[in-house]
């Protein structure tokens, strides 16, 4: 297991999902972002679970977050408006290949999957929309 090698794959996975203006694995504040620099996609490491099994090889789970952020093109238009393709395109792009039934990101995982609350704010009272999606990815 290389840790390394699957926060990479996993960044590349995601970043091809959709024509994000900004990615990156080192998080930045919507604010810090203007509106041409999104939408905008984001990994942070939220750190591992680790379960002991007697007779078997540990359990583990990374946990990442996915941050999407995209501003509304006008004050017209709801947030959810650009933000919902973008959560469609992260979901289509952790589907399982076809005629499999997990992601493995190329074999680095077992299965990586959205688990948990999937929080999200279509800028009601402005333009910014934000979304927190947070991801399982089980290794060997």
């Amino acid at each position: 297991m290389a840790r390394e090698d699957i926060h990479a794959a996993l960044f590349a996975r995601l970043t091809a999902a959709a024509p994000f203006a900004t990615a990156s694995r080192r998080v930045r504040l919507w604010n810090d972002l203007s509106p041409a620099q999104q939408p905008a996609l984001f990994l942070m490491s939220r750190g591992e679970e680790v379960t002991r099994r007697d007779t078997l090889p540990a359990h583990r789970v990374l946990r990442v977050d996915i941050l999407l952020y995209a501003q509304a093109p006008d004050d017209e238009t709801a947030g959810a408006v650009v933000l919902n393709p973008l959560l469609d395109a992260v979901e289509a792009a952790l589907r399982p290949p076809p005629g499999q039934d997990k992601q493995t990101l190329g074999g680095l995982v077992h299965d990586c999957w959205i688990e948990g609350q999937v929080t999200t704010d279509e800028g009601a009272l402005g333009s910014q929309a934000v979304a927190i999606v947070p991801l399982h990815l089980l290794i060997p």
